[in-house]
């Protein structure tokens, strides 16, 4: 079994800035990458930013700037620092971790956790 629990999120006013965190614990071969979705209501959830296990990153452009991932490979924990928070950055924000569990290439979800951002 494969579990992403996150952490973090909360209630800042707008210009404030937030952090939540991803750890994935359980049995499988390798984490090809990690990131962060987010999806505010009535809205579909995107990519907000992800890091593959080379380093590699990618962000969405409404948060290039501001937010910043990162990952600690040893730990299988993924990190964003949000930064200048904007009320349309309220969301919930859901971990996803790529991964192989024996041949087999999977995502998976964490169970979401809350960012809210007040003018």
């Amino acid at each position: 079994q494969v579990q992403l629990v996150e952490s973090g999120g909360g209630l800042v006013q707008a210009g404030g800035s937030l952090s939540v965190s991803c750890a994935v614990s359980g049995s499988f071969f390798s984490i090809v990458a990690m990131g962060w979705y987010r999806q505010a209501p009535g809205k579909q959830r995107e990519l907000v930013a992800r890091i593959t296990s080379s380093g590699s990153t990618e962000y969405a452009d409404s948060v290039k700037g501001r937010f910043t991932i990162s990952r600690d490979n040893a730990k299988n924990t993924v990190s964003l620092q949000m930064n200048s928070l904007k009320p349309d950055d309220t969301a919930v924000y859901y971990c996803n971790a790529q991964l192989y569990v024996g041949f087999r290439r999977d995502d998976y979800w964490g169970q979401g956790t809350q960012v809210t951002v007040s003018s």
